[in-house]
């Protein structure tokens, strides 16, 4: 009897042992994850150029757009350029500091105050661009968020900030930036989907040199 109550006492702490080394291990394996992920909001974080070509898909109560688009964002200004699948462009928006302006396939001009408004107010969806040049790089902006999450590279998975819940479901190497490919955009009124399939960056690295 007594070896056996030996047994069992050796194999019941064996156990607990296992048990108890679980947590410690995943949470090395998140302080690690936290570190990569943090790393690589630095190394994007400089970047306030690029352009980028691919493709959009919107639905939002009803109405719904797929075509190409081609993007040049700044620090201050960006031009997007949406085109129908044949090829034709549909809209062109340009951004400034101080108004945004959309001219339509007719050629009319169309200016707000903000890319929200124009583009619910004449594509019938609304274009989250005060917040899409960051979220297209795979990094949330300066606004609170309210969620996230990142895989074992530190590369954001999902993403919920300004009421947009936001899904990576593919990244590329760009000259050393690990960039999104497939980006999904959800809130209550729109469906937004977003596939780059070529990136420009303007390298703020060597631009210092």
């Amino acid at each position: 009897m007594n070896s056996i109550c030996r047994v069992l006492l050796l194999s019941t702490v064996a156990f607990l042992q296992a048990c108890v080394s679980i947590p410690a291990d995943t949470s090395v394996k998140q302080v690690a994850s936290q570190i990569l992920y943090q790393q690589h909001l630095q190394n994007i974080a400089s970047i306030e150029q690029f352009t980028l070509q691919g493709r959009i898909g919107v639905q939002a109560e009803g109405k719904g757009f797929s075509g190409g688009l081609t993007w040049l964002h700044t620090k201050n200004n960006d031009d997007i350029s949406l085109y129908s699948p044949l090829g034709g462009q549909v809209a062109g928006i340009t951004k400034t500091v101080d108004s945004v302006t959309l001219v339509d396939a007719k050629g009319n001009n169309i200016s707000a105050t903000d890319a929200e408004t124009l583009t619910q107010n004449t594509l019938g969806w609304k274009l989250p661009l005060s917040g899409l040049a960051d979220w297209a790089l795979g990094r949330p902006t300066n606004s609170t968020i309210q969620s996230n999450t990142w895989d074992k590279l530190g590369h954001l998975i999902t993403l919920k900030q300004d009421d947009w819940d936001i899904e990576y479901q593919n990244y590329s190497n760009q000259n050393g930036y690990f960039l999104p490919q497939k980006i999904v955009l959800r809130n209550e009124k729109v469906y937004l989907k977003l596939l780059i399939e070529n990136w420009d960056i303007i390298d703020p690295r060597s631009a210092t040199k």
